[in-house]
């Protein structure tokens, strides 16, 4: 069964930058549709972006949209999520997920297959 690892979590301030990293084990990230969710203290999960493999689509949410970017690499199994101008209302866990089948109800969480266990990002003002 594919496991996700999520890396690249922490504390940082306003304004800076973080990347997340992804990778599988016990499997391959090479699935069809990835992306990252993001759980904030005391909230429900919140879609934060996708990535579609066929055609290279992106899809965010308005709250990160021009701030945030995804990625692959599959020569390293890797998904990222460059994260830039960072706000404190950022702060969450982060979650990779992926999916074998394309979707275009990439916002729901119910949709994914593969979840990862989550990283913790904190933006302090």
């Amino acid at each position: 069964q594919v496991q996700l690892v999520e890396s690249g979590g922490g504390l940082v301030q306003a304004g800076d930058s973080l990347k997340l990293s992804c990778q599988a084990s016990g499997g391959t990230l090479r699935v069809p549709l990835v992306g990252w969710f993001r759980r904030a203290l005391g909230k429900e999960h919140e879609f934060v972006a996708a990535l579609t493999r066929s055609d290279g689509n992106s899809y965010y949410a308005d709250s990160v949209k021009g701030r945030f970017i995804i990625s692959r690499d599959d020569a390293k199994e890797t998904v990222y999520l460059q994260m830039n101008s960072l706000k404190p209302e950022d702060t969450a866990v982060y979650y990779c997920v992926g999916r074998d089948r394309e979707s275009a109800h990439y916002a729901s969480r119910f949709i994914w297959d593969y979840w990862g266990r989550g990283s913790q990002v904190t933006v302090s003002s």
